[in-house]
C-alpha cells in the first residue's frame, strides 16, 4: 500500500514537469475587425466599400449622426426601431469617402469627421428620422447625438434641413391624397 502511494506521488510530480503542447502564434490580424477582419484586411475593406455603394444606389436619402457614446445594445435597439428599408451602419470615414466617390452623394465628404453612424433610407424618410429622434429621447442623447447632416439628390442639408425633409409627405401619402 505504501509503495503504491509513493509511486502515485512520483507520477503526479513528474507530470508537473512535462511541457504543454505549444500553440501556434497567430500572425494574422483577421480577428481584429470582426470574424472576417472586415475593418482591417484589404478584402474586408473592399467588401465594405462595395456594400456601401450598393446601399447608396438603393437609397433615396442618407444622413449621419455621431456614433461615439452609443453602446452596442443601444445601437441594436435603434436598428430594430427603424422602418423597413432603412439601414444603419458605422463606417470608417476613409471607406465612406471611397464609396461616395463618383456618386451623387460625393458632397457628404464634408461630414466625414469623427465617428459617424450613417442611415441609408430607401423610402420612409419621415419614419427613419422619427425613429432616431425617439431613440435620442429615450436614451437622453438629444443634446449629444443630434443629426449632423444629410444628403438627398446630391445636395447636403444641415440638421434643420433633414428635419424639414422628414416632415414632407411620402410618395405613398401623396398618391393616396390624389386618388382619395
Amino acid at each position: 500500500m505504501k509503495q503504491s502511494l509513493v509511486l502515485l506521488g512520483l507520477a503526479a510530480s513528474a507530470s508537473a514537469f512535462t511541457t504543454a503542447p505549444a500553440r501556434p502564434a497567430q500572425s494574422s490580424t483577421a480577428l481584429f475587425g470582426g470574424a472576417r477582419g472586415g475593418a482591417t484586411t484589404l478584402d474586408g475593406k473592399k467588401s465594405t466599400v462595395a456594400t456601401v455603394k450598393e446601399l447608396l444606389d438603393s437609397s433615396e436619402m442618407i444622413f449621419t449622426v455621431p456614433a461615439s457614446g452609443i453602446t452596442v445594445s443601444q445601437a441594436q435597439n435603434l436598428r430594430r426601431s427603424l422602418p423597413e428599408g432603412t439601414t444603419m451602419k458605422v463606417i470608417k470615414n476613409k471607406l465612406m469617402s471611397r464609396a461616395v466617390e463618383g456618386t451623387e452623394y460625393e458632397p457628404v465628404g464634408e461630414m466625414l469627421q469623427g465617428a459617424n453612424m450613417w442611415f441609408f433610407i430607401e423610402e420612409d424618410i419621415g419614419g427613419s428620422v422619427k425613429a432616431f429622434n425617439s431613440f435620442t429621447k429615450e436614451y437622453a442623447k438629444k443634446e449629444t447625438h443630434s443629426i449632423l447632416g444629410g444628403n438627398i439628390e446630391g445636395t447636403n442639408y444641415d440638421a434643420a434641413g433633414v428635419d424639414a425633409i422628414s416632415k414632407l409627405p411620402s410618395k405613398i401619402e401623396l398618391i393616396t391624397r390624389i386618388a382619395g
